[in-house]
């Protein structure tokens, strides 16, 4: 009697990778991200963003803890770009007041257009949040302590002044978000932060 031949072995799956914490992370911002963009901020919750990510509900309260923490993360993983992306621009220009000026607005600008409405959509959800509170405090200070060291050179005896560090941060935003609006063009808005930039360090003098 003929044997009936048997079926090959179906192949095994590859065993999954299990990511380093740090990656874990990565993933899930970037994923975190894609929704934002896809379906805006209230489409943004620690059980979808699970779902969205193949990953348990567990894992991304691990990470995140609340809502706010995750949004809170979203914001810190776009200022960590910024931050490079100006500090690259600023070692890259010459060393004279018109230069390290342009560098700083044009880099402001650019990165807040790059993240087109997701972070205005962020800081909205987070508006009265303890969390945002302490995170955008901590680098708005950053963003000062870092422009000030940039164009202490080119000011008078006395440095630049505190209040003119905010009244530059206050122009920055709402230039860029008034680009990203559609409001004022990308180069009107560069332009008009560094007349700031350059006004403010001359009243120092």
């Amino acid at each position: 009697m003929p044997r009936t031949p048997t079926a090959p072995p179906l192949p095994q799956p590859a065993p999954r990778r299990r990511l380093a914490r740090h990656e874990r992370a990565r993933q899930l911002l970037d994923v975190a991200w894609a929704l934002l963009r896809a379906e805006g901020a209230d489409a943004l919750t620690l059980g979808r963003l699970a779902e969205e990510a193949g990953v348990t509900k567990p894992v991304v309260y691990d990470h995140f803890g609340t809502r706010e923490g995750l949004l809170a993360a979203l914001y810190q993983d776009f200022d960590v770009r910024q931050t490079a992306v100006m500090d690259a621009a600023i070692a890259a220009a010459r060393a004279t007041l018109k230069d390290k000026a342009g560098a700083i607005a044009a880099a402001y600008v650019r990165c807040v257009l790059t993240q087109g409405r997701e972070i205005p959509q962020v800081l909205a959800a987070l508006q009265g949040s303890p969390e945002m509170a302490a995170v955008k405090r901590q680098y708005q200070e950053v963003f000062i302590a870092k422009c000030q060291a940039i164009l202490a050179p080119f000011a008078g005896a006395q440095g630049l002044p505190r209040a003119g560090m905010w009244a530059l941060l206050g122009a920055a935003d709402a230039l860029s978000d008034a680009a990203v609006a559609g409001d004022i063009s990308e180069a009107a808005a560069q332009a008009e932060l560094f007349e700031t930039i350059v006004a403010m360090v001359k009243r120092s003098r």
